[in-house]
């Protein structure tokens, strides 16, 4: 869902808005829908490994993600 977000709002707000520029090219957002991604297949065949998946999505969004605030004009 936060990848979507982020394409919705930087599609409203163009290309060149600050927002597109703090947000760059988004590997976290884009790493942790393919680890979704591979989770959900996994799920079927070894939920303990789509588990572990998860949990460690939910891992890296727990550091926090400060290109927004660091690109915000002061």
């Amino acid at each position: 869902a936060y990848y979507i977000l982020v394409r919705s709002l930087i599609a409203h707000h163009g290309a060149d808005s600050v927002l597109a520029k703090a947000i760059g090219n988004d590997e976290k957002g884009i790493r942790s829908l393919y680890i979704y991604t591979a989770a959900i297949a996994l799920a079927f065949a070894a939920p303990w490994i789509a588990t572990a998946l998860y949990v460690i999505v939910a891992i890296m969004w727990l550091v926090p993600d400060r290109r927004i605030e660091d690109n915000l004009p002061k």
